[in-house]
């Protein structure tokens, strides 16, 4: 996600960017797999594709692993590339918006904005917390471009 956090863009670009969910799980699917697939249960570093888009299937033990696992879009109750807006705004706005903001502009519940953003903000927190070893694997992530 943080490829496109680098830089500013407009409404437009962004709406084109992240214009459907497919089109957020392929982006979600790039960053987290750029290094290769490994998975988290058997430590297996081949794969094929899984049932669900953009999702992979480690042929040793079988375990699905979807783009959005281990990520804060993770059972995201509301369509993704609302979320992505959100993110996007939390972390890169110009300007602070409310929930109310949020709400009115992706037709949500204000209450659902207001969560979201907690967790955004939230795992920020927690990324001031990590050891140098895990800011800098993060930091790769949020400095490469698209």
């Amino acid at each position: 996600m943080g490829k496109i956090f680098k830089k500013e863009l407009s409404e437009k670009q962004l709406e084109e960017l992240f214009s459907s969910d497919e089109k957020c799980l392929e982006f979600l699917a790039e960053v987290k797999w750029e290094d290769g697939f490994t998975c988290h249960k058997c430590g297996h570093d081949n794969y094929c594709v899984g049932k669900t888009p953009y999702s992979r299937r480690c042929t040793k033990c079988k375990t699905e692993e979807s783009a959005t696992s281990g990520t804060i879009f993770h059972n995201c109750k509301f369509p993704l590339h609302k979320a992505f807006y959100i993110a996007y705004n939390v972390c890169k706005g110009k300007e602070e918006l409310s929930t109310y903001e949020f709400a009115r502009r992706l037709s949500l519940r204000q209450m659902t904005c207001w969560n979201f953003r907690k967790k955004i903000r939230s795992a920020i927190e927690e990324m001031d917390h990590l050891t140098d070893n895990q800011k800098l694997s993060i930091q790769k992530l949020l400095d490469t471009d698209k």
